[in-house]
């Protein structure tokens, strides 16, 4: 057991103090039904706090990181993070699912919602066994996979036009709403966004986020005309 145990401490990158917790995150309920005299602790209540944790963790990662985003913004990309195909692609990768403890002859350890549960469990394990600073750790280096989600963030207009801004003007682009016509049911809106007199665009669409997205975007194509 010592050896299962220092084998997935390694993948994590933590070593627990007390392993009944890691125990514990590991044990999927199907355990419980078969032991009816037998108490067995599973992970189900470790992963409805893991859930907490990381909703906590993904939010205040992206309100820090992203402080031009809107509200609308900032939920597409939490929902991209916590969804629970993420989760468990991130669970594969870490090869979790070798570890997760099943009833005999169950094979479910690689379907999507097991092994998004795991992951959530594994965060509650930790941050019960130390604190919150290290199961932020293990949800920014192993599940974000470090880099990986600025890779994909940054493809965002916006975040490019502000990295552009920062970069060579020292200031933040400005959106602006100047029109919304249409019915109710199917409004559009017109925003423009600025960095300066010189640079500005129009964008288009069927809600502020979207148009605010294609303002940058027809910003982003005029200045690189421009070079």
């Amino acid at each position: 057991m010592n050896k299962f145990y220092s084998e997935i401490e390694k993948i994590l990158d933590y070593k627990f103090k007390d392993s009944e917790l890691l125990n514990e995150a590991l044990t999927h309920s199907s355990i419980k039904k078969n032991n009816k005299h037998k108490k067995v602790f599973n992970y189900e209540r470790l992963e409805f706090l893991g859930d907490r944790i990381l909703g906590f963790i993904i939010s205040d990662l992206l309100f820090k990181k992203f402080p031009d985003f809107q509200e609308g913004d900032l939920s597409i990309l939490f929902q991209k993070y916590t969804n629970t195909k993420f989760l468990s692609k991130a669970a594969i990768r870490l090869n979790l699912n070798k570890f997760v403890v099943v009833q005999k002859g169950d094979s479910l350890e690689k379907k999507d919602s097991i092994m998004s549960d795991l992951i959530e469990s594994i965060i509650a394990s930790i941050y019960i066994d130390s604190n919150l600073d290290n199961a932020r750790l293990f949800i920014e280096n192993k599940i974000l996979n470090n880099l990986k989600i600025k890779h994909i963030i940054d493809k965002h207009p916006k975040t490019l036009l502000q990295e552009y801004s920062l970069k060579y003007f020292k200031i933040i682009p400005v959106y602006k709403v100047e029109e919304k016509h249409g019915p109710d049911h199917d409004p559009q809106f017109r925003v423009t966004v600025s960095i300066n007199s010189h640079n500005y665009a129009i964008g288009e669409g069927s809600s502020i986020q979207k148009a605010q997205e294609n303002a940058a975007k027809n910003l982003l194509k005029k200045m690189e005309s421009k070079n």
